[in-house]
């Protein structure tokens, strides 16, 4: 019973400021959904759009990190500090090859992406007016693309090492940045222009900037307490052998990211085809559930974190009890949010300048998605304890191919070719998941994902076979 307090304190400590530190990034996107509400439906329909496109680069660049992660989680709990040296040298070239892929896609075809989700058919939403506030939207926040990966290659590394708490502290600031700016450029406040959705984006990336120059400079003030930053950039080369090994393991997980979100982005689409209507109402839902699910998603990345140090250390038996504790630990706090989420389902709509029809919508996707939280608890820890000893593969498998596979189909068939209410459609699509956690608690049972994959990997201060 001891051990099981232990590993809940340990994982809470790594958790709770990345809990914050998400939060507060989620915050931002609240701050920029309810101030752009004020406006009207068709800005916050036009956000919403612009977010979720953004949000499948988000995911890549995670999805690119998770690789290194991996093997920065496993070198760090083997003291190898080279070693992880090089997963950060590695994460620049991954961000860099991103960015300019991300950046060139919105540039080149931005537009027609948005137009996806204007074919529903409203009576109180425009579309043109929307796709005029999106483009506005999305032109400005490609800014932001840059120091928000910046910022990731620093804060997972950080993580890594077992120092969550400095991401958490410029996630703050950013926050803070993005409140005060928001009101004083969508509205025109104190002399400022009032530049409406612009001006959210523009609030947007400032803070994401004061977010990287925060975290940058504090880890490279501290690089004492963190080997891995002396001497990283005397050079960004890193061992062959070791760069394919990451990118062989990393790239299912890229792969896994990127398809996930392209899922998540296809399924919106799928219910805007009954109504623009519904793309608002799902848009001030995910608004405040993502503010809550940063805890299940953090707890997840802490248990990938500290599964992943003790396999490194080659301690498996020890590994297997603790994901099984912290499981059914997740699953219990997931509860917790259901019942929060549930009793504001009627108040937090209020908070936008739209029609009681898109309020009326949003409360019931609110209900909807927290019902179902202990579920999604229960299976992003799932992933992350598969992924922790690198059965990058399995994963790929067990998360975004089902996706594609049989959540994607499912709703494009009940939205094109059924008559059902969109809310049924909805739960339906959201239940299919219980089938994966009966496959993953069935694999995390039989212990397969159970190795250590740097106890045979060498890393020299100099190493001479590089790229």
């Amino acid at each position: 019973m001891k051990e099981k307090g232990d590993i809940y304190k340990r994982v809470l400590r790594l958790a709770v400021p990345m809990m914050i530190q998400n939060g507060i990034t989620n915050m931002v996107h609240l701050v920029d959904n309810v101030m752009v509400g004020k406006i009207g439906t068709e800005a916050i329909t036009a956000v919403s759009i612009v977010g979720q496109l953004i949000f499948v680069f988000n995911l890549a660049i995670f999805g690119g990190l998770s690789g290194p992660g991996i093997y920065g989680a496993q070198y760090y709990g083997q003291k190898n500090t080279e070693g992880f040296r090089h997963t950060f040298r590695i994460k620049h070239w991954i961000c860099g090859g991103a960015l300019i892929a991300g950046i060139s896609v919105f540039l080149l075809w931005g537009e027609q992406l948005i137009h996806l989700y204007l074919k529903g058919e409203s009576n109180d939403i425009d579309p043109i007016l929307t796709m005029q506030y999106a483009k506005q939207y999305l032109v400005v926040m490609l800014i932001g693309l840059v120091p928000f990966a910046v910022t990731q290659i620093y804060a997972s590394s950080l993580r890594e090492a077992g120092n969550s708490v400095k991401p958490m502290v410029a996630g703050i600031a950013s926050v803070l940045v993005d409140i005060v700016f928001n009101y004083l450029l969508i509205y025109g406040k104190f002399g400022m222009p009032r530049l409406g959705v612009r001006g959210a984006a523009a609030a947007t990336v400032l803070a994401r900037i004061v977010e990287m120059l925060v975290v940058i400079l504090w880890a490279q003030l501290k690089k004492q307490e963190h080997e891995f930053l002396q001497g990283a950039y005397r050079t960004l080369l890193v061992p062959v052998d070791l760069a394919g090994k990451i990118v062989r393991k990393g790239f299912p997980i890229f792969l896994n990211e990127f398809l996930w979100s392209c899922g998540i982005a296809i399924l919106t689409q799928c219910y805007s085809s009954r109504g623009l209507d519904i793309v608002a109402g799902l848009n001030i839902s995910n608004a405040i559930c993502n503010l809550l699910n940063v805890v299940f998603i953090a707890l997840g990345s802490a248990v990938g974190i500290l599964i992943g140090q003790t396999l490194g250390a080659q301690k498996y038996d020890r590994a297997q009890k603790e994901a099984f504790s912290l499981m059914w630990f997740t699953g219990f706090v997931c509860v917790g949010l259901t019942v929060i989420l549930v009793a504001v389902s009627g108040i937090f709509p209020l908070l936008y300048d739209t029609t009681q029809r898109v309020r009326d919508y949003s409360q019931r996707f609110i209900i909807i998605t927290a019902v179902f939280f202990p579920v999604q608890g229960f299976l992003n820890t799932l992933y992350f304890t598969l992924r922790s000893g690198g059965k990058t593969l399995v994963t790929f498998l067990f998360d975004s191919v089902y996706s594609m596979v049989v959540a994607v189909p499912l709703a494009a068939v009940l939205c094109y070719l059924t008559s059902l209410p969109i809310f049924l459609v909805y739960t339906i699509v959201q239940a299919v998941d219980i089938i994966k956690i009966i496959v993953g608690y069935v694999m995390i049972k039989k212990g397969v994902w159970i190795s250590s994959i740097v106890a045979d990997t060498g890393c020299s201060e100099n190493p001479t076979n590089v790229l």
